[in-house]
């Protein structure tokens, strides 16, 4: 009996999202289109990350060599656990590879997502758990960093759904784990900075 509950709480769960993925995704139209397909790409970012480059520049000068060390940490940290503990063991199918939703949901074309799991999103997971960690370092400085991180990421992520590769509780799941990996990482930027006596500042 109590299987069968939790069995039907969780069917109620998926066709929520099931539907909410198919109303934000067909919110359509030619010019966002284009729009999005930038937005979700990588490569488009790239001199927006110069910047956050610069910003911790600002703050930690020759230092940020060390600082850059946690970054990748980070989006290594972000990537394969979200690989690894959640598409590779929940298996849940992209909106782009269920058979269910063809004809229902819209794509973008060159905007596939890479594999056939999309629980938790990759994409959602990078991209929180640099906005979150990239407040946590640059807020004492920079008072806005931390609402313009999270509408970055909120972006980023909500582009994963408009395209079709991603459910919404895909992005929900990969903002939580990204998150999670950034407090981490940002835990043990203050305990090597303590331990090695570094000199970061004011963290």
């Amino acid at each position: 009996m109590f299987t069968l509950i939790i069995s039907a709480i969780l069917q109620l769960l998926i066709d929520i999202d099931v539907n909410l993925f198919l109303f934000l995704n067909g919110t359509h139209s030619p010019f966002w289109d284009v729009i999005f397909y930038w937005v979700t790409g990588k490569t488009f970012w790239i001199p927006f990350y110069i910047g956050i480059l610069y910003l911790t520049y600002l703050k930690f000068g020759w230092k940020t060599l060390i600082v850059l060390l946690f970054f990748g940490l980070l989006i290594l940290i972000g990537d394969r656990s979200s690989v690894e503990l959640f598409k590779n063991v929940f298996e849940r199918l992209r909106p782009n590879h269920n058979p269910m939703l063809v004809g229902l949901a819209r794509y973008v074309d060159g905007c596939g997502g890479a594999g056939q799991f999309g629980f938790v999103s990759s994409h959602a997971t990078n991209s929180f758990a640099l906005a979150v960690f990239t407040g946590l370092i640059l807020r004492s400085k920079f008072r806005f960093i931390v609402p313009f991180m999270l509408f970055w990421a909120t972006l980023v992520s909500y582009s994963r759904v408009y395209v079709g590769v991603h459910y919404p509780a895909d992005i929900l799941g990969g903002a939580m784990l990204g998150a999670v990996v950034a407090f981490l990482v940002f835990w043990l930027l203050k305990l090597v900075n303590q331990k090695f006596k570094l000199n970061l500042g004011d963290l």
